[in-house]
């Protein structure tokens, strides 16, 4: 089976989110997929196989199989598109969440995903213990959103991941205005043995109708402050967003199972 690393949401290697990408005929097992994503120690793992004219597309964190992820496919897509299926613009996948069809402008890859609703609830000291930051506002999803009050907040935040683990949401981030981009964000996911994701497309689709509401705009460019850093073009459609980032190949391996 051939794996890809990829660095997904950036133009250059050692930038964005590395994501692994195994094409495979079949899917191996549920044991060993968890394997191959644990041995490999990246946020997530995907396992893509071609039916018909579509490909299934699966998840793996290196805890859990997840129901959703981003930036691992824009490295998914990146590589049928260029390495499999170099003659086609679009690809389509059937997964956990629905079928996708991503589609390549360029350099860039442009996913159509489901939008998440913003529910608001109430700020908790819990939340502001967590962060070691005040907390503004608070939305829920799949993910529980933060708003703060600055991105320096946001860029300087040191957050207790123990008490994190403790708050809803399948990831826990935080967001900010940005006076270079409509915004800047982080996010984190100690649920998942992932202590800080570097960019999450997953997320904003949580965090982009968020501040296209806040902003009375449908496009947003959204800033994710980790170490490693990446930006997101964001377009809010109703349910619907439109998330496009670019991509590079860091290494192709053959594994030995």
């Amino acid at each position: 089976m051939r794996q890809f690393i990829v660095d997904a949401f950036t133009e250059k290697i050692f930038g964005g989110n590395p994501a692994a990408v195994c094409v495979a005929e079949k899917f191996p097992s549920e044991e060993l997929m968890l394997n191959i994503a644990r041995e490999n120690n990246l946020s997530e793992t995907a396992f893509a196989v071609k039916e018909k004219d579509f490909y299934r597309l699966r998840w793996f964190t290196p805890a859990a199989e997840i129901d959703f992820c981003g930036h691992a496919t824009l490295a998914t897509s990146f590589v049928i598109l260029t390495q499999y299926e170099k003659n086609l613009s679009t690809v389509a996948f059937e997964t956990l969440s629905g079928r996708f069809t991503i589609e390549r402008k360029g350099n860039f890859f442009e996913m159509n995903f489901p939008a998440y609703v913003p529910e608001k609830i109430p700020v908790t000291a819990e939340m502001s213990n967590a962060l070691n930051a005040k907390v503004l506002e608070a939305y829920r999803a799949r993910d529980l959103l933060m708003v703060l009050d600055s991105a320096a907040a946001v860029e300087n935040l040191a957050p207790n991941l123990d008490k994190l683990q403790n708050l809803g949401g399948l990831t826990q981030a935080v967001t900010a205005a940005d006076k270079n981009f409509d915004c800047v964000s982080r996010v984190f996911a100690p649920k998942l043995k992932i202590p800080e994701d570097p960019v999450t497309g997953s997320t904003h689709c949580l965090i982009a109708p968020y501040w296209s509401e806040r902003l009375g705009k449908k496009k947003i460019i959204a800033r994710q402050a980790s170490a490693r850093g990446g930006i997101l073009h964001c377009e809010v459609l109703g349910e619907r967003v439109k998330i496009s980032g670019s991509a590079v190949l860091f290494a192709v391996a053959d594994l030995k199972i």
